[in-house]
């Protein structure tokens, strides 16, 4: 009997849509779909999870699917099935082509990678599962982000198939230099999803959380029955404080990402070379002079150019370079407007006589580009591909770049791609989409303004190294340059930049020698980064070779791909899978090939050095400094003020409290101080009887600072609340949903117990151990890792968090531990839209206004002006927990309503 072949398609990141047959989803089932990118100093590291459950009474072969950047790396796969692992292997090529050749044979998947569109490549896989299974698939891949018109991108596009209840996209960037800005773009990021997403900045480090829920997977602009499909995009540069640029070492290895931004613009000459042959009539023809049109209108006045469309001949706008003054921009725009297609192709030719006109005009100071978009092979003149990279090889003689791009499928991209590498420039591929004219001009605005010339990067005391010489350096990109450190000894380690700007020869050092060795960058990373552009370059300089030379090169990026575990493309990965599967093999097509049928963070901690002033009596007073009591001679009533030092402007707060309304003899009462640190609280036994008792660390009822995030401002805000204290976390009439929380007197942290109510009768509790379910007189434990489905919410049970999901609410509740007490922490990872909602978790405070002052800082809140004291606060809202820097306020302040309104009295 045939297997029932089901479809599971997941996607990575740069994705395209696919068009493909939705299964039956009471068949399957897609019930954990994760997503993990973790990007450190640009080189990023991309697990997809999707774990698929067999809901049928038979086998089925479930089929995995995802989709990864051409430029990326894929480093491991493996599959999970009834606790068994397979995993892949990298193997040499030629090692794994017989399985593969076999696969084919028998017209069965192969599993290899395909070429799929523009940045995309396709993997796929499958395996059969037995009925009521459980099968989990893990790919892993590694590529370094390459820095575009000043900034980087990480996109990442999801389309699952159908709504997961598991789903979230987590992104952690962890940046040495310092994150400059940070953005969230892309379909997924706006209407409906926007909420969504969870975005934290703070200093060099960027937390962004995606965690739809399943409403929201069905109802976005690009959402329906079968999820999402969309792409989410977390644009972010880095600072750059030196313009030697961001060194990372270590004992083993360096990596230095070189990218100067304060230099004068180079005057430029550009050649534009046109293929006007009649394979570009139609809509290429339009749009590329649509982009030419464009390109021409941001020509700067001391740029030089020249325009050249050819067939099977030579037509010149110009037969020498002209200024681009506004009379001869909109005279060559004219021109433009008027190229037709006809005739055939004739390359070397055009090519020979752009790189004439370039030599024929040599400029001091200048840079010279030229540019050639053809959309096929040569048809007519010289028409052998070597002779014609020789003919522009020897044309051009090193003097300046060649950059070529291919327009559309028909084009011999690999003769392209060549003759640029030989040239010191690179090849582009400009698919024929209707953005094709914003494809072509995205590509000239990356090369729109040189800053330097002739790049030499000199390391001393830095061998095997990586690229060093580079013939343009252009405003908005990135040089990057890895290598070893000779016998591991960073002393003699010694980084040198030397270029042409202008006319000028500049030197780029580290005068002081002030270098630091790597923090957060581990020395294993560096080394695969060095690997990743290693080989990389090594795939380039094999092409350009021949001979026992081309092998050697070939050999070395074999042996490295093979001891870093890629699959580029001179290694396959053979999947494994269990006894009487087909073994797949995947590999990594080139360019053009068409498919086949917790990281630490940065601790701070301000102490407290506390000065209270507290009543002794009518008449007296005692002062208690860092836990020591001293007398005082001044009658305070019975308010009480402190000071505190975690003023980071150097002054203190002044913060006066509101007073403390003490209780008549004989009525002993506890009284918290709200805004006091978290070693101290009073006893009064009466209003004017014995000496308030003082107790200290080991007993005192704890300080809770919470968080409050606004788009806005500099800073998040931060408040106090102390002791044992029972909050509304969200209260959400509509969906008849209670959340409270009561805060933990013991461990350093958060809440100890947290339940959720609905309607009258149904309650969940949560605490760090488990889930209870009461529902009436009926109680249900739950420890372990699982999927609980209580009327309208959904609860998943994972390792160190637990999702709550309640139509378009979602919260996530995270377990933390310290001093080996383990306690919660909530967080509203999906802010419901309904305006009635409210609770301590649904506060949006609204800043109007930051007024920096000495000794204090006001902000117009809601407007109302408050004064706030900088300070710190731990992020329990992040797995990782960083401490940040805060704006510290009253809680009052914060929340604008008294904190007795976020008071319950029991859970």
């Amino acid at each position: 009997m045939e297997r029932t072949v089901v479809r599971v398609t997941l996607f990575g990141l740069l994705l395209l849509p696919l068009i493909t047959t939705l299964p039956n989803k009471d068949d399957w089932d897609i019930y954990s779909f994760h997503i993990n990118s973790t990007v450190t100093s640009r080189y990023a590291t991309t697990v997809i999870t999707s774990r698929v459950a067999n809901r049928m009474d038979e086998s089925k072969e479930i089929e995995f699917q995802v989709r990864i950047p051409k430029n990326a790396f894929i480093s491991k796969f493996k599959m999970l099935i009834d606790g068994q692992e397979y995993d892949g292997v990298v193997k040499a090529k030629e090692q794994a082509q017989q399985q593969y050749s076999e696969a084919v044979s028998r017209g069965q998947s192969a599993g290899l990678v395909s070429s799929v569109g523009r940045t995309l490549e396709e993997f796929k896989t499958s395996v059969t599962v037995a009925a009521h299974k459980k099968v989990t698939f893990e790919l892993t891949y590694e590529e370094l982000l390459k820095r575009r018109l000043g900034k980087y991108e990480l996109q990442i596009h999801a389309r699952p198939m159908q709504p997961v209840k598991d789903f979230k996209i987590d992104v952690y960037i962890n940046e040495k230099a310092g994150i400059n800005f940070l953005e969230v773009k892309g379909g997924l990021s706006t209407k409906a999803l926007a909420n969504a997403i969870t975005k934290t900045h703070a200093d060099k480090e960027a937390w962004v959380y995606f965690y739809p829920t399943e409403d929201q997977q069905k109802t976005c602009d690009s959402c329906g029955d079968q999820g999402m499909n969309g792409d989410l995009i977390i644009v972010y540069d880095v600072n750059r404080d030196t313009s030697l640029g961001d060194i990372k070492r270590s004992p083993g290895y360096f990596v230095h990402h070189f990218a100067p931004s304060s230099l004068p613009r180079i005057p430029k000459n550009v050649v534009f070379v046109i293929d006007r042959s009649g394979s570009m009539s139609g809509r290429k023809m339009q749009q590329t002079r649509i982009a030419l049109i464009h390109i021409l209108n941001d020509l700067a006045e001391d740029d030089y150019f020249g325009l050249i469309t050819f067939d099977g001949s030579i037509f010149h706008w110009k037969r020498e370079l002209v200024q681009a003054n506004s009379r001869n921009l909109e005279s060559a725009k004219e021109f433009a407007q008027n190229i037709k297609d006809r005739g055939a192709t004739d390359i070397n030719e055009a090519v020979l006589e752009g790189a004439r006109m370039l030599n024929a005009h040599p400029r001091e100071g200048s840079a010279s580009i030229l540019i050639l978009l053809t959309d096929g092979d040569p048809t007519t003149g010289v028409t052998n591909l070597e002779a014609i990279q020789s003919n522009v090889r020897q044309a051009i003689a090193g003097k300046f770049p060649l950059y070529c791009l291919g327009f559309g499928f028909d084009v011999n991209f690999e003769f392209l791609e060549k003759m640029s590498l030989q040239n010191n420039g690179v090849a582009r591929r400009i698919y024929e989409d209707s953005d094709a004219d914003l494809q072509l001009k995205g590509f000239y605005e990356e090369v729109a303004t040189p800053l330097l010339t002739d790049v030499t990067m000199i390391y001393i005391g830095g061998t095997n190294l990586t690229q060093t010489n580079f013939s343009q350096y252009y405003n908005g990109s990135e040089i990057v340059v890895a290598g070893q450190i000779t016998d591991n000894n960073i002393e003699t380690f010694t980084p040198q930049v030397v270029a042409i700007s202008k006319n000028t020869r500049v030197v780029f050092s580290d005068t002081n020698g002030t270098l630091e060795s790597t923090g957060t960058v581990s020395d294993s990373q560096m080394q695969r980064v060095w690997a990743y552009l290693t080989v990389k370059q090594l795939l380039e300089k094999e092409l350009l070779l021949s001979g026992p030379e081309k092998e050697n090169v070939k050999g070395e990026a074999l042996r490295l791909s093979l001891k870093y575990n890629f699959v580029t493309p001179l290694t396959s990965m053979v999947v494994t899978k269990p006894l009487g599967e087909t073994t797949d093999v995947l590999h990594k097509p080139k360019e053009g090939e068409t498919p086949p049928a917790q990281h630490p963070a940065l601790a701070r901690r301000t102490p407290f050095r506390s000065n209270w002033i507290l009543p002794k009596g009518p008449n007296r007073v005692h002062r208690i400094v860092g836990g020591e009591v001293r007398a005082g001679a001044s009658p305070v009533g019975h308010s009480f003020t402190h000071e505190h030092s975690s003023d980071k402007t150097g002054g203190s707060s002044g913060a006066r409290s509101s007073g403390v309304k003490l209780s008549p003899a004989g009525s002993p009462v506890k009284k918290y101080l709200s805004r006091g640190p978290p070693h101290i609280f009073m006893d009064y036994d009466d209003f004017g009887g014995a000496f308030p008792t003082i107790v200290t660390a080991t007993n005192a009822p704890l300080l809770h600072r919470f968080l409050l995030k606004t788009e806005n401002l500099s800073l998040p805000l931060c408040f106090d609340v102390v002791g044992e204290v029972r909050l509304k976390l969200l209260h959400h009439p509509s969906r008849e949903l209670s959340v409270n929380g009561e805060l933990d007197s013991v461990t350093h942290g958060g809440f100890k117990r947290i339940v959720a109510h609905l309607k009258t009768d149904l309650h969940v509790e949560v605490d760090p151990k488990g889930i209870t379910v009461r529902d009436g007189q009926t109680e249900t434990q739950h420890t372990g890792q699982d999927l609980i489905t209580v009327e309208s919410m959904t609860l998943i049970k994972r390792d160190k968090e637990i999702d709550v999901l309640v139509g378009d609410t979602r919260m996530v509740i995270l377990i933390h531990e310290k001093g080996g007490e383990e306690f919660l922490w909530p967080v509203l990872r999906q802010q419901p839209l309904n305006a009635s909602v409210t609770g301590i978790l649904a506060v949006k405070p609204t800043v109007d206004k930051e007024v920096q002052q000495t000794p204090s800082t006001k902000l117009r809140l809601n407007n109302q002006e408050v004064i706030v004291t900088r300070s710190d606060a731990v992020d329990y809202s992040i797995v990782s927990h960083p401490t940040l820097d805060c704006w510290l306020m009253s809680a009052e302040s914060a929340l604008q309503k008294p904190l007795d309104n976020f008071i319950v009295s029991q859970l």
